[in-house]
C-alpha cells in the first residue's frame, strides 16, 4: 500500500494530541507517545481488526499498551478511530472523572482492553489473552469455520523487557507456540535514569529467540512503507509468537529532548512543544488540532472493521447451521451463565473424616470442573501439593490448545498475569494455585486483578506454621494481612472441608474481584455439623459456629482455618470450668464486613468485650474484631523448622494456651 501526505498528517496528529494532553494536563509522558505515533497510526488503521461501533466484539485484535505510561497515544488513536473517547475526554486527561487517566484503565475507557501501567503486566497479560484465543480456537474452530480468528498485538518499551515478568511470561508463550501474539518493541534507549546503557547491554531480540520467538528488526520507525512490510511480515507468522524489535527516538521531533530522558516523564513545555510543532510541519496553533482529512483517513481506514465484523457474522452464522451443538455452547459460554444446579454436584463431606482443605479444595474443583466446561487453570509447579490438578484432562501444550490443565512451571508472576489474560478473554473461571508464601511473588498481578474486578480464583495451600518441616522460609505469616489489605479481593480461610465447598462456591458465584483460598496442608478433622454451625455460614464471612452452654457468653473465640479446631477444644475446657464460651469461625474478614450491622451484633454482641482471636498469622488487622481488651493468639516472629504439630504447641496454638488467654483477660 502506498502512503501520501495525509498519512504523516494523520501520525503528527496522534503524536501531538499526546503532547497537547500531556502539557494541558500539567504532567504525564509525552516521550513515548512521540516516538510511537508512527506504529500506532500503521497498526490501528492497517492492521488491527477491529470495530469502534462494537468495541466488545468478540473476534476483535486485542491491543495491549503495556507501556502504559504512554497512555496518551492510546486515547488519541481511540478517539480518532471512533471510539467513545471525545476530544474534551483528551482535553481532561489524568482529572477527576475523566475517561483518560494517567494509565489506561479497563473499563473506564472504550477500547482499553486491560488496565497497564506496572511495566511487565501488559505483555504478560496479553500471553494470557493468547493462550485464551488458543484454547477457544481448539473448542470451537472446524474445518471451514474459523469462528476464533484474532490477534493480540502489544506495544513494550525497554523497561517491559527489563522487568522479569516479561521474561516468565515469553518464556511459557515461546513454549507454546502462540503464533497470534505480536508484540512490537519500542527500543528507545532511554529509561527515567538516563541511557539504557547504565543497567541494561543485552540483546533482547536475541532473548526472545531463545524462548522459541520469531524476531524481526527495523531500524526506522518514521519510514511508513518499511514499516508496514514488516508489520505483514509479523501478521503472517502463524507457528511462533513474533517480536518485532522497532529502534526507536523517544520524543522524536523535540529541538532539545529527543533521545533524552527529559521527554519522559513530564510535559516537553511551551518552547519545545512548539519547537516540535515547527520542525514537523505541524501548527504551533491551536492545541489540540486535527485536521479535517487526517479525520476522513481514520474514519476510512476503521470502516473496514465494521465490514470484517458483518463477514465474521455470516461466518457464524453458516457455522451455527452446520455446527448447531457448538452455537449452544457458543451462546452458553458468551452468556457466563453457571450450569443448571451446579452446587447439587458439589461433594458432600462425612463428618468426622480427616483431610486438609486442599484436599478438599482439590475434590471441590474436580466436581466443579465435571460440570463447569469453562474451568482452567493449574499451578506453578505444585499441582499436587496445591490439588488443583483436572482428573481426566489433558494438559494444555501445542497440539492440545483444547485441554484445560495448564502448567505454568516455576512462574508464580506469570501464572497470575496470564490467568488476568485470561480472564478479560471472556467468561472463563481462570485458577491458580502456589503456596500461601509465594503469593509475595505474584502479587502485583493479583493486585490489578483487583483493580479490574476479575474473578480469579487463587489456589494458595500451605497456610500456616503447619507446613512444618521447610522451615521459616516457607511458612506465611505475614501474607494474610497483606492480602487483606488490598481491595476488591476476597480472602477465604476455611476451618474444614465443608466451608472449603462454600469457599469455592463463593469464588464461582460472585465473581466481582480476586478470590484467594487459604488452604492447609495438614489433614483437619470435618465438623459435626448436626452439633454445629452450619457451613453455609461461610458465605457471610464470620458465623457463631457452636454458641456455648448460654445464650450470652462471657468470652468468645474467633478463630480460622485450621485453629477453628483449636478453638473447639478450647471452648470444651472453659466451658468445664464453667465459663460459658462462644466460637465464632471467621473464614473471611471481607464477607463479614459487608454484612449488616444486627448481623455483626448477632455473632459478635458489643455487650462481650472478653474476646480472643486465634490465627496462625501475623496480629495486624485483628485488634478490629478483640478490641484493646482482648488478646490474640498470633504470630509475633518467623517460624522455624519442626514437624508442624511440634510448631503449633510451641507457638502456643493448644486449647490449653487459647482457654488460659481467655481466662486471663476476663481476669483483668
Amino acid at each position: 500500500m502506498t502512503f501520501d501526505p495525509v498519512d504523516a498528517s494523520c501520525v503528527n496528529a496522534l503524536r501531538f494530541l499526546a503532547v497537547d494532553a500531556v502539557e494541558k494536563a500539567g504532567s504525564g509522558h509525552p516521550g513515548t507517545p512521540m516516538e510511537a505515533a508512527p506504529l500506532a497510526y500503521l497498526l490501528f488503521t492497517r492492521f488491527l481488526k477491529h470495530n469502534p461501533a462494537d468495541p466488545s466484539w468478540a473476534n476483535r485484535d486485542r491491543f495491549v499498551l503495556s507501556c502504559g505510561h504512554a497512555s496518551a497515544l492510546l486515547y488519541g488513536a481511540l478517539h480518532l478511530c471512533g471510539y467513545g473517547v471525545s476530544l474534551e475526554d483528551l482535553q481532561h486527561f489524568r482529572q477527576w472523572g475523566s475517561k483518560t487517566p494517567g494509565h489506561p484503565e479497563r473499563g473506564l475507557t472504550p477500547g482499553v482492553e486491560t488496565t497497564t501501567g506496572p511495566l511487565g503486566q501488559g505483555l504478560a497479560t496479553a500471553v494470557g489473552m493468547a493462550m485464551a484465543e488458543r484454547h477457544l480456537a481448539a473448542r470451537f474452530n472446524r474445518p471451514g469455520f474459523d469462528a476464533v480468528d484474532y490477534r493480540t498485538w502489544v506495544f513494550a518499551s525497554d523497561g517491559d523487557m527489563m522487568e522479569g515478568l516479561s521474561s516468565e511470561a515469553a518464556s511459557l508463550a515461546g513454549h507454546w507456540k502462540l503464533g497470534r501474539l505480536k508484540v512490537v518493541y519500542l527500543s528507545n534507549h532511554i529509561t527515567i535514569d538516563g541511557s539504557t546503557d547504565l543497567s541494561f547491554s543485552e540483546d533482547v531480540g536475541a532473548r526472545f529467540a531463545a524462548y522459541g520467538w520469531r524476531v524481526l528488526r527495523a531500524e526506522n520507525a518514521e519510514d511508513l512503507s518499511s514499516m508496514e512490510k514488516t508489520f505483514r511480515d509479523a501478521q503472517s507468522e502463524q507457528e511462533r509468537p513474533t517480536l518485532v524489535v522497532v529502534r526507536t527516538h523517544i520524543g522524536f521531533g523535540a529541538p532539545t529532548k529527543h533521545d533524552t530522558c527529559d521527554a519522559h516523564g513530564s510535559p516537553l513545555g511551551p518552547e519545545e512543544t512548539a519547537g516540535a510543532k515547527k520542525a514537523l510541519g505541524w501548527p504551533v496553533q491551536p492545541a489540540f488540532h486535527v485536521p479535517d482529512d487526517v479525520r476522513e483517513r481514520f474514519r476510512r481506514e476503521t470502516e473496514k472493521g465494521a465490514a470484517a465484523q458483518a463477514a465474521w457474522t455470516e461466518l457464524l452464522a453458516a457455522w451455527r447451521k452446520a455446527h448447531p451443538d457448538l452455537g449452544a455452547v457458543w451462546d452458553s459460554f458468551w452468556g457466563g451463565a453457571l450450569p443448571a444446579d451446579w452446587t447439587a454436584r458439589l461433594p458432600v463431606f462425612k463428618a468426622g473424616d480427616k483431610l486438609a482443605t486442599r484436599q478438599a479444595s482439590g475434590k471441590v474443583l474436580n466436581a466443579l470442573a465435571a460440570v463447569h466446561p469453562w474451568v482452567i487453570g493449574g499451578s506453578a509447579d505444585l499441582s499436587g501439593s496445591n490439588n488443583t490438578l483436572l482428573e481426566g484432562e489433558g494438559n494444555f501444550r501445542v497440539g492440545d490448545y483444547g485441554a484445560r490443565n495448564v502448567h505454568f512451571g516455576i512462574r508464580e508472576h506469570a501464572m497470575a498475569a496470564i490467568l488476568n489474560g485470561v480472564a478479560l478473554t471472556g467468561p472463563f473461571i481462570p485458577y491458580g494455585g502456589t503456596f500461601l508464601v509465594f503469593t509475595d511473588y505474584l502479587k502485583p498481578s493479583l493486585r490489578l486483578a483487583a483493580i479490574m474486578g476479575l474473578g480469579v480464583v487463587y489456589v494458595m495451600t500451605h497456610d500456616s506454621i503447619g507446613v512444618g518441616e521447610d522451615g521459616p522460609t516457607h511458612q506465611p505469616v505475614d501474607q494474610l494481612a497483606s492480602l487483606r489489605a488490598v481491595p476488591n479481593v476476597t480472602v477465604l480461610r476455611p476451618a474444614d472441608a465443608a466451608e472449603t465447598a462454600w469457599a469455592w462456591r463463593l469464588a464461582v458465584e460472585r465473581r466481582k474481584g480476586p478470590t484467594v483460598l487459604v488452604l492447609s496442608r495438614q489433614k483437619l478433622p470435618v465438623l459435626d455439623r448436626s452439633k454445629l454451625g452450619g457451613a453455609q455460614g461461610t458465605a457471610k464471612g464470620a458465623y457463631v459456629l457452636s454458641p456455648g452452654s448460654r445464650p450470652k457468653p462471657q468470652v468468645i473465640l474467633i478463630a480460622t482455618g485450621s485453629e477453628v479446631s483449636t478453638a473447639l477444644a478450647a471452648q470444651t475446657e472453659l466451658e468445664g470450668r464453667g465459663v460459658p464460651t462462644r466460637v465464632v469461625s471467621m473464614p473471611s474478614w471481607e464477607l463479614f464486613e459487608e454484612q449488616p450491622l444486627n448481623y455483626k451484633e448477632e455473632v459478635l454482641p458489643a455487650s462481650v468485650r472478653p474476646r480472643v482471636a486465634v490465627e496462625a498469622g501475623g496480629p495486624l488487622g485483628w485488634r478490629r474484631y478483640v478490641g484493646p481488651q482482648g488478646a490474640l493468639v498470633t504470630m509475633e516472629r518467623f517460624g522455624a523448622s519442626a514437624p508442624g504439630e511440634v510448631l503449633m504447641e510451641k507457638f502456643g496454638f493448644t486449647a490449653g494456651n487459647v482457654a488460659a488467654k481467655a481466662l486471663e483477660i476476663m481476669n483483668r
